[in-house]
């Protein structure tokens, strides 16, 4: 499916705010996924013991996120032709860690938009986009950065 080659966003815009609820269910999926054995992320009581008020999140668990958005928009938005695109990295930073009942707001925007020479010949557009976790007190959670790579036609 083409996408459009006309850009609505520059660096700083918004592409977009979700917010979602971090489920010890969901918790526990991500655990089972990741393979992580530490009982802190699926038993309340072992959380507690760790210091914990509930179930600590995994360390990618507000990729969840993901669910809660159009990505069809966000793209269509960035003019990217998704046939060509795959993610180049992510990186997550706390500020604190996350806990089941967690209500997170994230507000993704462009932190970047670049194109370059690749090396095996032809251009690459780099997208970095920048997502600030706020929990309900309006405090930061987390930061996450992805980068995307659109390849040349």
């Amino acid at each position: 499916m083409p996408s459009s080659t006309v850009r609505e966003l520059s660096v700083g815009s918004t592409l977009d705010v979700v917010s979602f609820e971090v489920e010890a269910g969901k918790v526990r999926e991500f655990a089972t996924a990741t393979h992580t054995d530490d009982p802190a992320h699926t038993d309340k009581e072992a959380a507690a013991a760790a210091g914990f008020p509930n179930v600590l999140a995994t360390a990618t668990h507000v990729v969840v996120a993901g669910h809660h958005r159009d990505q069809q928009q966000f793209v269509q938005a960035l003019g990217l032709a998704i046939e060509r695109v795959v993610v180049g990295s992510v990186e997550w930073h706390y500020t604190r860690p996350l806990v089941a009942g967690d209500r997170l707001t994230g507000t993704r925007r462009i932190a970047d938009d670049t194109t370059r020479e690749g090396t095996r010949g032809g251009t690459m557009r780099l997208v970095t986009l920048e997502t600030q976790w706020v929990d309900d007190s309006g405090e930061t959670a987390v930061t996450q950065r992805e980068v995307l790579i659109e390849k040349g036609a």
